[in-house]
């Protein structure tokens, strides 16, 4: 069997954020209809090496595979294996990178387009990386977003994203000095860093906000306090089964007795309609990302269908 073979490049050419919102709220459908099946992420490593691999399958959509990457001093690398879902060879690979950051930015815009107000125009960003982008382009395709406002510590990266962002956008977005300035007074609040501690602080989250945490996907690490989900009315997680071994935001709230796992939702039932979800323009909710391999190979097989079309990649067999 041929093995399609599309570089990060070639996946750029047919990658679009309106492609992985699609796919990415489909991916949740299915898990919400017992339609789908998502393993948590498993890691394994040598000395100088993390392999993380999530593996998922979705017969209606056609897919199964995995999403493996790896993680050392010299950096990250990302591929997605899909398999033929009849007879089980591999059919595509694709490089991800590209592929994990829409994905990602994609979650948090299925999960802001159904949680945040629907008045909502202003957004919070802490962050001026990879996925911090793609939070912010996600959100203004399911908002109509006015002004971003964005921190991170390092000036110079703050005012080069704000100008990137506001081109790739359309909105106005403002580089701030301070972080409560990314935060207080928001409609919708954003972390993507890679803090350890938190950069998002309780004091600062006000009634009716909608926040997106995506940052940490380590127990050791947390952007939030407790005192933001002493303020939180909802609380949900893309899936909880894999924020038992990964949010790091929810390990001090949960030792403080303010969150149970009992309060945690799961996001695709919650997104079909079987849990309430903002049930007024008071209320703060909370959307946990940790990253799905369901969401990887759903977007991938689209991916793989537009390159076909379009005749990109390399057959490797």
């Amino acid at each position: 069997m041929p093995i399609l073979y599309l570089t990060e490049a070639e996946v750029a050419r047919v990658l679009t954020m309106d492609l992985a919102l699609e796919t990415t709220a489909a991916a949740f459908r299915k898990l919400a209809l017992d339609e789908a099946t998502n393993l948590p992420r498993q890691r394994c490593q040598t000395d100088h090496v993390m392999l993380h691999v999530l593996p998922a399958a979705a017969k209606t959509l056609g897919a199964i595979g995995f999403k493996a990457y790896t993680v050392s001093k010299q950096g990250a690398q990302f591929h997605v294996t899909l398999f033929d879902p009849k007879n089980g060879g591999v059919t595509a690979i694709l490089e991800a990178d590209l592929l994990g950051q829409f994905r990602t930015g994609a979650a948090s815009g299925i999960a802001t387009k159904k949680l945040a107000r629907a008045d909502a125009t202003t957004v919070g960003l802490f962050g001026t990386g990879k996925q911090a982008r793609t939070q912010l382009l996600a959100v203004c395709k399911v908002r109509a977003i006015k002004t971003a406002y964005v921190y991170s510590r390092d000036a110079d990266r703050r005012t080069n994203f704000a100008a990137q962002l506001a081109q790739e956008t359309g909105v106005e977005v403002v580089p701030v000095e301070k972080p409560e300035e990314a935060a207080q007074g928001r409609d919708i609040v954003i972390t993507a860093t890679a803090a350890r501690a938190p950069v998002l602080l309780g004091e600062w989250v006000s009634a009716g906000q909608h926040l997106n945490l995506v940052g940490s996907n380590f127990l050791v690490k947390t952007e939030t306090d407790v005192e933001v989900f002493r303020r939180a009315t909802l609380v949900t997680a893309d899936s909880k089964e894999q924020a038992r071994l990964e949010a790091g935001d929810f390990v001090e709230p949960i030792k403080a007795g303010v969150l149970q796992w009992s309060d945690v939702l799961d996001f695709a039932p919650l997104l079909v309609g079987k849990y309430p979800g903002r049930e007024s323009a008071q209320d703060v909710t909370l959307f946990k990302s940790l990253g799905l391999g369901i969401e990887d190979i759903a977007l991938a097989v689209k991916i793989v269908e537009l390159a076909k079309q379009q005749g990109l990649g390399r057959q490797l067999l």
